[in-house]
């Protein structure tokens, strides 16, 4: 039996290979086994440091381990607070209602319920979709081209990539495709078309529940929501008697520059679903915020043995504390989300590529899977984790901690360009000598 200072052998990859499903993905691109980190910085087994633009797909917008909150679990754990209680009340669940209500809430004129229904994003766009049905007495979802909402069935029905959707083996329905913000190009205005397609009775498109988008579409591209399509989608939905869900699951808790991604809108969703960085530590945490009139699941309705995680409570709280106090922390986020624009519009320029994106939720568009695939590839090999997106992976997105330090983030930057230089330009050269 080990005691607690021994670390069993490892065999690297060959382990996983022997024993875990194929269903493994992030891995298979950074094929080596880790065992520390801090902020932005993991290091592997064998002591080499890779810096971290992945961030756990922005479960970690604070970084990895940030101290106070590892401090504020620990003495949580250590005086022996409540790991598991269902959704009985809690002094940690009392504790983070009330920041989250006095720290995000009230500064932002927003009145919501919190309800906690499972540990994933999927599980509160399946509560989210589920309420808004029963709120309405309608099915019909409108959900966009290239938005990602999860792989659960009914998220996934909402969800519009191909090779997720071909997983399902189900028919996946009660769900109308309408087109996002730019899908068609500029001079085509979605809202437009989706109001028209609501206002004919002979469109074909059923009267909705609700209407679901991200405002900065993560895996789908980052395709950014103008403030103009979010505040005509907040007024189509109201004048069709359906209820506006923001999926604010990557891009919220300060990503986009603002604690949520819609308030440079001014807009009050309905419903806005919530996970990812919401416990601050990377511990399993999502909410549901919906506005009291739509708070109309009766008790038990919708459940889940795990509805509240005590220990993400006790970092959540640590988080909102430390970063959302007052608007510092956002300011700071915008000043990184300029320089990020500014050393990616540099690369991108050199190789007739373009900028997508918004806030620290930026990447840069090849045009080529293959060609995204190989410039990460070459990252990784020189020490940085980055990963891809859009509908054929050809973005490098970045998704760097919101708290890296100046010097780390400039340092994985110079990698960005140098992958692309590798793996564009040199062959090139090669070639033509």
């Amino acid at each position: 039996m080990l005691n607690h200072t021994e670390t069993p052998a490892t065999t690297g990859a060959a382990t996983f290979a022997r024993l875990e499903s194929e269903v493994r993905s992030y891995c298979r691109s950074f094929p080596t086994v880790f065992r520390t980190a801090q902020n932005a910085t993991l290091t592997n087994v064998e002591g080499r440091e890779y810096i971290d633009f992945l961030a756990g797909c922005a479960s970690l917008n604070y970084g990895h381990n940030d101290p106070d909150m590892k401090s504020a679990l620990v003495d949580y754990i250590m005086s022996d607070g409540v790991t598991h209680g269902l959704d009985m009340f809690t002094e940690a669940k009392e504790a983070f209602l009330i920041s989250f209500s006095e720290r995000i809430l009230k500064p932002r004129g927003l009145d919501y319920r919190m309800m906690f229904q499972g540990p994933t994003g999927a599980n509160a766009v399946e509560a989210a979709l589920k309420l808004a049905r029963k709120a309405t007495g309608r099915e019909n979802v409108i959900a966009f081209t290239n938005g990602y909402h999860g792989v659960t069935t009914g998220a996934l029905a909402a969800t519009g990539n191909g090779s997720q959707r071909a997983g399902s083996r189900s028919q996946l329905s009660g769900v109308t495709r309408m087109a996002y913000d730019g899908f068609h190009g500029e001079g085509v205005d979605s809202a437009q078309m989706l109001d028209d397609m609501l206002g004919d009775t002979s469109s074909g498109v059923d009267a909705p529940a609700a209407i679901l988008l991200e405002c900065i579409q993560g895996e789908g591209g980052l395709n950014v929501a103008s403030k103009e399509f979010l505040q005509r989608l907040a007024a189509i939905a109201k004048k069709h008697g359906a209820l506006l869900i923001i999926d604010d699951i990557q891009a919220g808790c300060g990503r986009s520059g603002d604690f949520f991604a819609f308030e440079f809108a001014g807009i009050q969703p309905d419903i806005v679903t919530m996970a990812k960085s919401l416990s601050g530590f990377g511990l399993p945490l999502s909410m549901v915020l919906v506005k009291p009139e739509y708070d109309v699941f009766t008790p038990a309705e919708h459940n889940g043995t795990f509805r509240g995680n005590n220990h993400a409570f006790v970092t959540a709280r640590a988080a909102l504390e430390k970063y959302w106090a007052d608007d510092s922390f956002a300011k700071e986020i915008r000043r990184k989300a300029d320089v990020l624009n500014e050393r990616l519009s540099g690369i991108a320029e050199s190789y007739g590529f373009r900028v997508k994106g918004r806030g620290m939720m930026r990447g840069i568009d090849t045009g080529s899977g293959d060609k995204a695939a190989a410039i990460c590839a070459a990252a990784f090999e020189r020490g940085l984790i980055i990963e891809t997106a859009g509908s054929s992976d050809e973005i490098v997105k970045v998704l760097a901690p919101l708290t890296i330090t100046d010097e780390v983030f400039a340092r994985g930057l110079d990698i960005v360009a140098e992958a692309f230089e590798v793996t564009l330009r040199e062959p090139a050269r090669v070639a033509a000598e």
